[in-house]
């Protein structure tokens, strides 16, 4: 019994995220059927379930984000890089070649109630990307000044329709929604978590339906 809980403590910290549920597995295992009779013959059967309560809590809490359907932040909060950067030459092959290894987020990966925000976010991240794809992929030109055009025009909508939902309900809207013209394009494009439209390593993103909305005005370029 000590040896494997001695192998869950000098490990736990230190397993890739793809080994997570096995060890849970293996845990499960060694608490209802293998460490059964130790338990039963411990006389300190009490304090051993108490001190396997405390890891299956300790594994939960450090890697629910990866095994739920919602990662957190340090407060708690659903895990949305916000808000997405201006299109320009020099992040726009990353936006169209990139797009399937960076996050969506669908209903299912937030949790079951609150964090409205939090989906307005991710809606509008959605649906960007979205928009995204159709520019790049060849219907609305060939030319990088025709696609970047495009994706500007679906950055300036996206971002707006957020706003507009964040003034659709009775909290406080973000804070560049508070801005006009040029001014929340500045806000928008400031502080931004992914400013060079880099994929996650390892990701794919998971099929997400086509968002309608978007309306690309050529004339505009």
């Amino acid at each position: 019994m000590q040896t494997f809980w001695n192998k869950l403590a000098s490990h736990a910290y230190r397993q890739p995220i793809l080994e997570y549920k096995s060890w849970m597995l293996e845990l499960t295992h060694h608490l209802l059927v293998g460490e059964k009779s130790a338990f039963s013959k411990s006389p300190n059967m009490t304090s051993m379930g108490s001190l396997a309560g405390f890891w299956i809590l300790a594994l939960l809490t450090l890697h629910g984000a990866d095994v739920g359907e919602c990662q957190r932040n340090s407060l708690n909060e659903p895990d949305v890089p916000f808000p997405p950067a201006y299109p320009t030459p020099l992040n726009l092959a990353a936006i169209c070649h990139h797009g399937q290894g960076r996050p969506r987020y669908p209903a299912s990966f937030f949790p079951s109630s609150g964090a409205s925000h939090f989906r307005r976010r991710g809606n509008a991240i959605n649906r960007l990307e979205s928009w995204y794809s159709f520019c790049c992929s060849g219907q609305v030109g060939q030319e990088d000044s025709q696609i970047l055009c495009c994706t500007r025009q679906a950055w300036k909508q996206a971002l707006s329709q957020f706003c507009v939902e964040e003034y659709s309900t009775m909290t406080l809207p973000y804070e560049c929604c508070e801005d006009r013209g040029d001014a929340r394009w500045t806000c928008f494009d400031s502080e931004l978590p992914n400013p060079d439209y880099s994929p996650v390593p390892g990701y794919t993103a998971p099929a997400v339906p086509a968002q309608p909305g978007f309306s690309f005005n050529a004339n505009a370029c």
